[in-house]
């Protein structure tokens, strides 16, 4: 799909859409509840849709009507030979890696051949250590292992999802347990949501200091709720504000634990300066900071190694499609400078690289520029609603 932008300015009012990363977490926390619950608010984006579609394969019954969704886990880890479907997402994987090695049975994980590429690294040395069977493809991974309660140390400088499937594992597995991250400790925000999701259903789970969490053998109960708005997303209608649009923008917690909240302290500081920005606990906001400091004066962001495991490299993609724009970025030693540069469309195509997150901050850019996109569906991964969204306040963009 191509979306060709005029230039325009965007008016109105609109919700956030439901944070995708707290649908994961209440979605898996509900399958380990053993209880029926039910979820409303739910944006049914691809990345949710994996994750529902692994849980059904695990053998949870899940029903969808509107935006809410009822999980029954009463047949849950129960699956024989289960074969999980997680698309692109990243999130659904590295979650249920530790749950699936919890059944003493043949799992398969699959998905598409850039999923396969992102690291498994520490689920790969988890089973070297453990004696489990791990088999990894360019579509897939088939694992098979009894995973135990116990005492885990991990690297923190490395993807929080790692430490989040781990603890859906442990509560799962019902006895006292602890992580132990080395410090660094990145995505700190992450796990914290992790830790709130599953308290709500009742598990006994917290830091017990800086760097290390403590799993208590407790009892789970059902929980039914509202998933909250998503900072994430919502940084994307708010970049739009940054460049003289004005967007109102509901449904965000004020005292929410997303670690994406912080764009908005950053978004201030692109538009006052040429600050040097640590993204190390935000990667996911890289595309839509590094678009709005190439239109702005510029900036230096600290902290991306990370953005090399995405959907894309997203600082390669970015660099490319602002090169098409008479822009473009410098790559440090984890780091990466947008210089101030001024932006034009020269009637070349821009590449959504298959990255919602491009496609997305490359739409705020085309905004002021006008062109088009090509690969514009990449938003269904997390925000199928995204041009509708805009168009509904004022973006002047056709869909073909």
């Amino acid at each position: 799909m191509i979306a060709t932008f005029k230039p325009c300015t965007l008016r109105g009012v609109i919700e956030a859409p439901p944070s995708k990363s707290m649908a994961h977490r209440f979605l898996i926390g509900a399958a380990l509840s053993g209880q029926k619950c039910k979820l409303t608010g739910v944006d049914f984006c691809e990345d949710v849709l994996a994750s529902i579609d692994c849980l059904r394969a695990l053998g949870a019954d899940i029903l969808i009507d509107g935006d809410t969704v009822s999980v029954d886990p009463k047949g849950f880890m129960k699956a024989e030979d289960a074969v999980l479907n997680c698309r692109e997402s990243g999130s659904t994987l590295r979650f249920l890696i530790p749950l699936a090695l919890c059944l003493g049975k043949k799992v398969t994980l699959c998905g598409s051949e850039r999923l396969m590429e992102r690291p498994l690294d520490l689920y790969e040395q988890l089973c070297r250590d453990k004696g489990f069977d791990l088999q990894k493809s360019k579509n897939s991974v088939t694992l098979c292992g009894r995973l135990e309660s116990g005492s885990y140390r991990l690297r923190g400088d490395i993807s929080s999802q790692f430490v989040t499937g781990l603890l859906f594992a442990l509560v799962y597995l019902g006895q006292d347990s602890s992580v132990e991250i080395l410090p660094p400790l990145e995505s700190r925000s992450y796990i914290d949501l992790t830790l709130s999701a599953l308290n709500a259903f009742g598990a006994d789970v917290m830091f017990s200091d800086a760097y290390k969490i403590e799993i208590k053998a407790s009892k789970l109960h059902a929980f039914s709720g509202m998933i909250e708005g998503d900072y994430s997303n919502a940084a994307f209608l708010d970049a739009f504000n940054q460049i003289g649009s004005k967007v109102n923008i509901g449904n965000l917690k004020s005292d929410s634990l997303q670690g994406d909240r912080v764009y908005a302290d950053y978004f201030t500081r692109i538009s006052s300066g040429t600050p040097t920005l640590d993204i190390s606990d935000c990667p996911d906001l890289a595309p839509v900071l590094f678009a709005l400091a190439a239109m702005k004066n510029g900036a230096t962001f600290t902290g991306t190694h990370r953005l090399k495991a995405k959907e894309s490299d997203r600082g390669i993609a970015m660099h490319e499609e602002l090169q098409k724009l008479g822009g473009g970025l410098i790559f440090g030693d984890n780091t990466v400078t947008v210089p101030k540069q001024v932006l034009r469309y020269s009637g070349e195509v821009l590449d959504g690289h298959n990255d919602h997150r491009i496609v997305m901050a490359l739409s705020v850019i085309l905004s002021q520029t006008g062109g088009a996109i090509n690969g514009a569906e990449a938003v269904k991964k997390s925000y199928p609603g995204f041009f509708e969204d805009i168009q509904t306040l004022g973006a002047e963009v056709k869909l073909l």
